[in-house]
């Protein structure tokens, strides 16, 4: 009997305009709750979270142009103190608000 696949199809988009990062953040340990208080405090971090694994927190942050968000992880994300690297992640494309599920 075969059984039936389900997936979803998402449409991404650019968004003009704005510019996104996500940044995976690797604290000293101990501090991880004291550093997303002082990520929260940034305007551009838009979301902030502990996380489990290789990295600490996940961060996401917006700018109006990459230039800025750029200026944003190097000058002030990345030289908070307690923060021993980051990865961040520059958004090429933002899923559209409609998304399609299909059968196989």
């Amino acid at each position: 009997m075969m059984k039936s696949l389900q997936f979803t199809v998402v449409r991404w988009c650019r968004d003009e305009g704005l510019s996104q990062a996500f940044v995976l953040i690797s604290s000293e340990i101990g501090v991880e709750s004291e550093l997303l208080k002082e990520l929260r405090r940034i305007e551009n971090v838009k979301e902030a979270y502990a996380v489990y694994g290789v990295y600490d927190i996940i961060a996401k942050v917006e700018a109006d142009t990459e230039e800025k968000l750029k200026e944003i992880l190097t000058w002030k994300i990345r030289r908070l103190d307690k923060v021993r690297s980051i990865i961040s992640m520059i958004v090429s494309s933002r899923p559209a608000l409609t998304s399609q599920s299909h059968d196989n």
